[in-house]
């Protein structure tokens, strides 16, 4: 998975003729969404008290450079998870509202393969590769 770490977990198996995001299905992402989201607050606490733990005055520049910057990247990385985790709560929302599992552009089932990748997905897989090729255009 490409956002952060999510830990694996049992993909859904749906019955022929089973109802797109029914609540079977839905209770499935919620607890993937809310396992991944324990999961990450747990590494957030846990580099807080080893930041202060670790916080030591070095004599050497280059030691208190290299400690500064290894915590500016941790910082960093744990400002992302913490952006995940806003996003997982928003995505709890749509799941709560009826509108998960529903491409927010065109509004078509986004799939629960995709979903199974990317739990917080918004697109799907076509309206996500246009997007793609627009940013390659603006930004090229």
């Amino acid at each position: 998975m490409a956002e952060n770490t999510k830990k694996q977990f049992a993909p859904y198996n749906a019955k022929a003729n089973e109802e797109y995001m029914n609540e079977k299905q839905l209770n499935h992402f919620r607890q993937i969404l809310n396992d991944w989201k324990k999961e990450l607050s747990e590494d957030i606490d846990r580099t807080v008290h080893t930041m202060q733990d670790e916080v030591t005055m070095f004599a050497d520049p280059n030691d208190r450079a290299s400690q500064e910057s290894d915590m500016t990247l941790e910082l960093r990385n744990r400002d992302r998870e913490r952006k995940l985790i806003k996003k997982i709560d928003e995505t709890l929302v749509k799941i709560d509202a009826g509108d998960y599992g529903y491409c927010n552009s065109c509004g078509v089932e986004i799939g629960l393969k995709r979903l199974e990748a990317r739990p917080t997905a918004t697109l799907c897989i076509d309206c996500k590769t246009l997007d793609e090729i627009r940013e390659k255009q603006v930004a090229g």
